[in-house]
């Protein structure tokens, strides 16, 4: 079987700042016609940030779409003028934070949820972090609290169900795995 869908048409019903909403009709292999609900988005970055006696910086901040309060590792949009999502993701770092970081690495990138949307989530892991006296200013419809937890302190986040995003999440498994890897070397 060929898995692929033709476009047959496609409505925007829907133009946001963050995200547009379009409505596809679309031709299945068999034949038959379905419809698609798709939203578009521009794309973000994430930053698993760890402190120099290895915490991990995250921020709290409530999410409206889940109607809770929700702790979460640094994130943001790509803009206009970000040409790639390092560029985001240090953006984002310093304006929910207020650090800067010395070194980065790229870990992954996953849509995600493909269902439903494009949005392709880059992560990228920050370390030799340095607070900045005039950081970037958070956006005016953000507010958060910062916090920097330990492995452990995580987890407990994590158990209480307060880190729920899938972003989050993947991020304590990575960290787990990170220290899998030094338990072993």
């Amino acid at each position: 079987m060929e898995f692929f869908e033709e476009t047959v048409s496609e409505k925007s019903i829907y133009k946001g700042n963050v995200t547009e909403y379009t409505v596809q009709e679309v031709r299945l292999p068999d034949g038959k016609l379905a419809q698609r609900e798709i939203v578009r988005h521009a794309g973000a970055s994430a930053v698993i940030p760890f402190t120099q006696d290895g915490r991990m910086v995250l921020v709290k901040q409530y999410r409206k779409a889940i109607e809770q309060l929700s702790v979460e590792i640094p994130a943001g949009i790509k803009d206009e003028v970000d040409d790639t999502g390092l560029v985001t993701a240090k953006r984002e770092l310093e304006e929910e934070t207020g650090y800067q970081a010395d070194e980065w690495e790229f870990v992954t990138s996953f849509f995600s949820t493909p269902g439903f949307t494009d949005e392709y989530l880059e992560i990228y892991e920050a370390t030799g972090l340095k607070k900045m006296d005039n950081p970037l200013e958070m956006d005016d419809d953000e507010a958060i609290e910062l916090i920097e937890v330990t492995f452990d302190e995580a987890w407990d986040l994590y158990g209480q169900k307060l880190i729920r995003d899938s972003k989050t999440v993947f991020a304590l498994f990575y960290w787990k795995m990170k220290k899998l890897q030094e338990s072993l070397s």
